[in-house]
């Protein structure tokens, strides 16, 4: 089935673009074929390692099929409009219309440089976002605090070895307090990903580096995954809590596990569990790797939740479907009751589907601010 709806885009283009193009019929068919192969990407990523979800191909293989993939879907997407268009022209006009091949041409070219800027920008090292946040009852010692969220790293092939070095070396530049990571960190098995993944064994900052679990975790191995983060000197929280204190002043880092634990046959979230004993008036921050029970989270009194999973959508208007999946909350900031909620656009993504277009990656930095209630601001 999973191969079936990821095919889908692929038949409609040899459909709708190719078998209409006025060439030999051998080119034609040569065409759908060259197009039916690079639609397999996933097909070829679970013959290579038992998972769709780690292609074990060289990085400038990953690289040419999320391209060759994406531009098929982008095309696909094209084409539709293109159909739609012509349909409702021709009922207005009330007259037969056919698409010019200039026509065909022309969304051709537009879905390949469409899909090789896609994938550069999703597989680049994240520029840095700053964010700073409002919080009600922040003790004074807390004023001017700054977290660093990393998520949805997702290192693999595609954003191995070099790309993480990078990325660690520009979080260390920024001198943040504390580092928090919303799960999802690697695609693939421990054996195969050692040293993609050693490189954040020199992560630093002075109140540590904590990490929860992402759905992804739990496709390899989870608590297998969770120890050999906890190895590389991360600070692990599963349905559970730490305090970092300034003097007698305390703020709350409590983490839950992904919903999709129990499938694994793993302890689900827990919040109550997270939050049992925690200090009175401390404000808290809850690591969820899914932003889905974020009203929840507002209902126990969460001051911040930081979530990722989402991509941020990856593409402009896509970001719509995938908003409706995760209740309504996609990218950025959000009001939930009296918490915040921010969901980041994340690290880096999924190297199944490597595209981005109007939805940068970010290495985000969270400035902690006193104050009334008031609507965080990105700066």
């Amino acid at each position: 089935m999973f191969h079936l709806m990821f095919s889908t885009p692929c038949l409609y283009v040899i459909a709708r673009f190719i078998y209409p193009l006025p060439w030999p019929l051998a080119a034609r068919l040569a065409a759908a074929l060259l197009l039916l192969l690079a639609s397999q990407y996933h097909l070829y990523a679970k013959f290579s390692s038992g998972s769709v979800f780690s292609p074990e191909f060289p990085r400038a293989w990953v690289l040419f099929f999320n391209w060759a993939f994406g531009a098929i879907v982008l095309l696909a997407v094209l084409q539709l409009v293109v159909d739609l268009g012509t349909v409702l022209t021709m009922l207005v006009r009330r007259q037969w219309l056919t698409i010019p091949p200039l026509v065909r041409y022309g969304i051709g070219t537009v879905a390949v440089l469409l899909a090789a800027l896609g994938v550069h920008q999703a597989a680049r090292v994240p520029p840095l976002k700053d964010i700073t946040v409002a919080i009600r009852d922040l003790p004074p010692a807390f004023e001017g605090y700054t977290l660093l969220q990393l998520t949805d790293m997702h290192i693999s092939r595609l954003f191995d070895a070099p790309w993480t070095r990078e990325v660690v070396r520009r979080s260390n530049a920024l001198g943040v307090d504390v580092v928090l990571i919303t799960g999802d960190l690697i695609d693939g098995p421990i054996d195969a990903r050692r040293n993609d993944i050693e490189p954040l064994r020199d992560l630093r900052a002075p109140d540590g580096v904590y990490v929860i679990p992402g759905n992804h975790e739990y496709f390899f191995d989870n608590e297998g995954w969770m120890r050999y983060f906890v190895s590389l000197g991360m600070k692990r929280l599963s349905n559970s809590h730490a305090v970092i204190a300034r003097g007698d002043a305390q703020l709350v880092v409590a983490g839950v596990t992904d919903l999709s634990a129990p499938r694994a046959g793993l302890p689900g979230p827990d919040l109550a569990q997270a939050l049992a004993g925690v200090p009175a008036k401390a404000p808290i921050i809850l690591l969820d790797h899914q932003p889905r029970n974020a009203r929840q989270a507002a209902r126990q009194g969460v001051a911040l939740q930081l979530s990722g999973h989402t991509h941020g959508g990856m593409i402009r208007i896509l970001d719509r479907i995938i908003a409706g999946a995760n209740e309504g909350f996609v990218s950025g900031f959000y009001q939930v009751g009296d918490m915040q909620l921010y969901v980041n656009n994340g690290t880096a993504l999924w190297p199944g589907f490597a595209l981005r277009l109007g939805v940068p990656s970010e290495l985000t930095r969270i400035t902690l601010r006193r104050a009334n209630p008031v609507a965080p601001t990105d700066t």
